[in-house]
């Protein structure tokens, strides 16, 4: 258990999952955690959680984020409005994310993120046509996954 105010957990969780740090990201999740992408079936635990975000930060498969805004109540509820890059070998596409994380007990028992199929349809359709015009890339401004950690 971690003494981070949410915020800091949470943030510091995005970048160990972009710097390919998923031992450390993990150990700031609950094991009964619940991990969300809205429109497809929920992940339960933290054993297969851990399958999902390795098969993310693998050796073709990499994620990062560019955090646009992010906020806390006082239950610990952290809401993330995000620039999600997914990465398979040289194919990147970047899309809009908005994500809601539970905290509790310093641990992240919630992770519920929100986005749009048209704009990660879109996102994809961008990155396959960038790998042919390499100018229609949309990097990320300000990646996470070059953040240092709060802790």
């Amino acid at each position: 258990m971690t003494s981070q105010k949410p915020v800091d957990l949470v943030k510091d969780f995005f970048t160990n999952l972009a710097q390919g740090r998923v031992d450390a990201a993990l150990a700031d999740v609950d094991d009964a955690i619940v991990y969300t992408n809205v429109g497809t079936p929920s992940v339960r635990g933290k054993d297969l959680f851990a399958k999902v975000m390795r098969g993310l930060n693998g050796k073709y498969i990499a994620f990062d984020a560019e955090i646009l805004a992010i906020s806390a109540d006082d239950d610990g509820v952290v809401l993330t409005e995000r620039i999600d890059q997914l990465s398979i070998g040289p194919l990147r596409m970047t899309f809009w994310v908005c994500g809601r994380n539970e905290v509790r007990d310093g641990r992240i028992t919630v992770w519920r993120d929100y986005f749009d199929f048209w704009n990660v349809t879109r996102g994809f359709v961008r990155g396959v046509a960038a790998l042919i015009v390499p100018a229609l890339a949309r990097p990320l401004r300000d990646p996470i996954s070059r953040t240092p950690l709060s802790a």
